[in-house]
């Protein structure tokens, strides 16, 4: 089965009916990806599966036997289920993960069990989802910083660290948008 198609149809069996709202998230980060493909070249399908993927590990079926930290959970979920390396380390990584893994202690662990992955698809999978709202719909990097911190407090974990990674998902964002450009693909 293609590894795509095997992506969404596990992504949908461990978040459509518990997490409606993260699986049309996940689908709206997944569908940014695909726009992607003309910049990523052979890399496209795989980032598309990492796109739809990333989120896994906020599934009940997942967490409720992990760290609590859903990108390490959801990593390694995915080791377990073989899927390709690349794919679990970009699931490990995204969105700056190393920045939150270190307010919760678990820095260390998520760098030694996952090495990051190329520069340029760390990028594009934090461009994917940073302008990607929680209903799956498009935003601004800025729009979906500050709803995070809305959500979860300013003070929380999430909030300290999102603020904390603020810069590094804005220079992404604006690596990817200049790829785009110069690709003439840009919206």
């Amino acid at each position: 089965m293609d590894t795509t198609v095997w992506s969404y149809e596990l992504a949908e069996s461990l978040l459509s009916t518990d997490l409606p709202r993260r699986w049309a998230h996940s689908k709206g980060v997944a569908g940014k990806a695909r726009a992607l493909a003309p910049v990523l070249g052979p890399d496209a399908e795989l980032l598309e599966s990492a796109a739809v993927l990333h989120d896994i590990g906020y599934s009940p079926r997942i967490a409720d036997l992990g760290t609590g930290f859903h990108p390490l959970d959801g990593a390694r979920f995915l080791r377990v289920e073989n899927v390709d390396e690349r794919i679990v380390r970009l699931v490990a990584h995204h969105s700056c993960a190393l920045l939150e893994a270190e307010e919760r202690g678990l820095r260390r662990e998520l760098e030694e069990e996952f090495p990051l992955e190329e520069p340029h698809l760390v990028d594009a999978l934090i461009y994917c989802d940073m302008t990607t709202t929680p209903d799956g719909t498009p935003t601004t990097t800025p729009d979906r910083i500050a709803e995070i911190v809305g959500r979860y407090g300013p003070d929380s974990i999430v909030g300290r660290f999102i603020r904390r990674a603020e810069p590094e998902i804005d220079a992404a964002a604006r690596r990817v948008e200049g790829r785009l450009v110069q690709a003439g693909t840009a919206t």
